[in-house]
């Protein structure tokens, strides 16, 4: 079971232990403030361990962060140890991919979060939870009604219906862009290993040639994309810088994403992440 007191303190939450929408919303916000997405052990080589023990050692007692498999996960068994029902689901993503891409296979996780009767806020539910959507990290849960504009901190955020498929959009300046796409099957913990596996291993995944890290808090979005630090506040323009120097590198990790990594590990990320590029590399893409 989940060491609940180690996760509540690693995020920093001391309020009420109750399966109702507020404690839902504190936590969701409080998840990707703390616990940082970050993608390293694919990046270099080394498959993700999803069983509960070493996704706590990882994250909670290394202090380290993810990607989607384990945030989710220890989300999910946090949330079920506070009363919530919690259900794993998978969906395709489409996030910056052309409307005429082929199908993707599913490959993110994320939670459908149901509450007792009577603890809704008079807010229906269910809602998606989801603390490991690098890039578009959400601070907050989203109520499973199709077509309803819901305002986080960062944005505007919307769930959509389509023939039994839901897709989870965010708000551009051009109009609603969609992030990942999945039904309501839900999954048991087995099947996200072959996913996890894929995501991790495969050669034309993204996660094995790009440096992925994002933070974000009511304050400010912060992600790292390999040498792309981007500082972004609410209402405001993001500010962009290229990271030169391996220096640098280290600090951003240190000061905006509060990793404290052994040096040769540093090292071998600064020199392992595409230099100079605005996209990410993806092997076998073309412009």
């Amino acid at each position: 079971m989940i060491d609940l007191d180690s996760y509540l303190q690693r995020i920093g939450y001391a309020g009420p232990r109750e399966a109702t929408l507020d404690v839902l919303k504190a936590i969701c916000a409080l998840h990707p403030a703390s616990i940082v997405f970050e993608n390293i052990d694919p990046l270099l080589g080394t498959p993700p361990v999803l069983a509960l023990p070493a996704v706590q050692a990882k994250l909670l007692v290394q202090r380290r962060g993810g990607y989607c498999y384990e945030q989710n996960l220890l989300l999910k068994e946090a949330l079920a140890a506070l009363g919530m029902q919690v259900t794993g689901l998978a969906a395709r993503v489409v996030w910056m991919q052309p409307p005429n891409a082929p199908m993707r296979p599913r490959s993110h996780m994320l939670l459908r979060v149901d509450l007792p009767d009577g603890d809704r806020d008079s807010e229906p539910g269910p809602f998606i939870a989801d603390a490991g959507f690098g890039g578009q990290l959400m601070s907050m849960p989203l109520k499973l009604e199709p077509g309803v504009p819901q305002h986080t901190a960062h944005g505007v955020m919307r769930v959509s219906l389509d023939a039994g498929v839901y897709t989870v959009e965010t708000r551009l300046r051009a109009g609603w862009a969609p992030l990942y796409r999945f039904t309501l099957d839900a999954l048991q913990p087995a099947d996200y290993e072959p996913l996890n596996w894929f995501t991790a291993t495969h050669p034309g995944s993204l996660f094995r040639h790009n440096l992925l890290l994002e933070r974000v808090t009511p304050e400010l979005r912060a992600g790292l994309f390999n040498d792309r630090l981007m500082l972004h506040r609410p209402g405001g323009p993001p500010l962009l810088r290229r990271i030169i120097k391996q220096g640098e590198f280290e600090q951003a990790l240190t000061e905006r994403f509060g990793l404290q990594l052994p040096q040769p590990v540093v090292s071998r990320l600064f020199e392992r992440i595409p230099k100079g590029l605005d996209q990410f590399m993806v092997p076998g893409a073309t412009a």
